[in-house]
């Protein structure tokens, strides 16, 4: 069982949205005094995303349903998550994150974009059981300050 896991939902491999929320989960893993993080980045399944039976996105799958963290990020496209990271989600049944903390992260043109996809990440979240915490809604240009995941995850409650 992976502790603390991080779903990277943009569409292109090693994202710096990726990298924001897998140093997110490491900040969040060395104050819970958990193991490293472990990075589910939907890239990599491409179109295997869409085929029902495909062994690595089955592992994926398990893998966010073994988390008692999960740290969720997306770039904002059309005003909300990506659909790659939607059609991953929908893979899971009612109430499929019940149990788990969820820490949802997004990133837009603007403060005000990366702010509306938050709240539909966030609603997502919450409609599969997950219990949301406070989101992060980073601008893109904000996205190289070196204290960004610190400032965020230093104080969340991230306990169930």
């Amino acid at each position: 069982m992976s502790e603390i896991v991080v779903v990277s939902g943009n569409p292109r491999p090693g994202s710096r949205t990726q990298g924001l929320a897998t140093s997110v989960g490491e900040v969040v893993a060395r104050r819970e005094g958990a193991a490293p993080p472990v990075v589910v980045d939907l890239a990599v399944y491409g179109p295997a995303l869409l085929l029902p039976e495909d062994p690595g996105v089955a592992d994926g799958m398990a893998t966010v349903r073994a988390a008692r963290i999960l740290v969720v990020a997306s770039p904002t496209y059309k005003g909300s998550y990506t659909g790659l990271l939607k059609v991953f989600l929908d893979r899971l049944p009612h109430q499929g994150l019940a149990g788990v903390v969820a820490l949802p992260i997004t990133v837009g043109a603007n403060p005000e974009q990366a702010a509306q996809s938050e709240r539909h990440l966030r609603g997502l979240l919450a409609e599969l059981g997950a219990e949301v915490r406070p989101g992060l809604a980073v601008p893109e240009s904000a996205l190289g300050d070196p204290d960004l995941a610190a400032g965020y995850a230093a104080t969340l409650p991230v306990r169930a």
